[in-house]
């Protein structure tokens, strides 16, 4: 199936430089605020709903300890310039993908591309000018938070019916996605080499919808009433190969740098 997706894509025309560009906008610096680290962390699984029980004789706690993968917090900061003399709606869209194969070999921006993964896509306003656009990696588009345990939602249930507070559970709403502790591949323990790359269109014509720069909540996967938000289509502009890489590294709305990820071995 894969195959003949990729085969798809391929059979497509190229984008041409006029349809990459976004006039009077260009991405000049992207920064990391930390060393990327992944480490393994033990997390307690709650097992209490996978054990038969009856109603006369009282539960017994009951969990495992696993190993999971992580990573640590980090932000990224993007420096962008609008030239235009009025402010604009902006996407950044973020991927990543190895820079080496196996053999140590460089990919080529075509192969590479194939390996990409979205780390953000965001809508954001920004003024004329220079603009200073900070991202972290816990806001991430493509990523949702763990979700809770069954007896967690039963105990904050229970406590905000005691205090009389009300329970916001708004952060889960949104179940599609990767879990943000997997938005880091695995990194290795002397470093691995990640080509990291952010290209910056128009917000305003690719909205599906209105308000997408006050939340960013559904861009993932869509909306309630069943709008794909993004009026391009899933990876744009990677989806379709890339003949020269010189068309789409030339537009002044791109920026690409290599960073190294570490994996770091937890002491138990």
């Amino acid at each position: 199936m894969d195959n003949i997706f990729r085969e798809h894509k391929d059979s497509l025309t190229p984008y041409t430089k006029e349809e990459l560009e976004f006039s009077g906008v260009s991405v000049n610096g992207i920064t990391f605020s930390n060393r990327l680290e992944t480490h393994f962390e033990d997390f307690e699984y709650n097992l209490i709903n996978a054990v038969d029980d009856t109603a006369e004789i009282s539960d017994v706690p009951i969990s495992t300890v696993v190993d999971r993968l992580t990573h640590n917090d980090f932000t990224v900061t993007l420096d962008i310039s609008n030239n235009n003399d009025h402010e604009i709606l902006a996407v950044v869209r973020a991927f990543a993908w190895p820079k080496y194969d196996n053999n140590h070999v460089e990919f080529s921006f075509n192969d590479g591309r194939w390996n990409a993964i979205e780390m953000d896509k965001f809508w954001v306003k920004l003024a004329s000018g220079k603009n200073e656009v900070k991202r972290s990696s816990k806001e991430s588009a493509v990523t949702v938070p763990d979700v809770p345990s069954f007896q967690t939602l039963i105990d904050k249930a229970n406590e905000a019916l005691t205090s009389g507070s009300e329970l916001h559970l708004e952060e889960y709403y949104s179940s599609l996605g990767l879990p943000n502790r997997f938005l880091l591949p695995k990194g290795k323990t002397e470093g691995m080499d990640f080509h990291v790359v952010v290209f910056v269109s128009d917000g305003a014509k690719d909205a599906g919808v209105d308000g997408l720069h006050e939340s960013t909540t559904f861009n993932h996967y869509g909306c309630h009433d069943g709008t794909y938000p993004d009026n391009q289509p899933h990876g744009y502009p990677l989806d379709r190969r890339v003949d020269d890489e010189r068309i789409i590294t030339g537009v002044s709305n791109f920026k690409a740098v290599d960073v190294k990820v570490y994996h770091v071995e937890e002491d138990h």
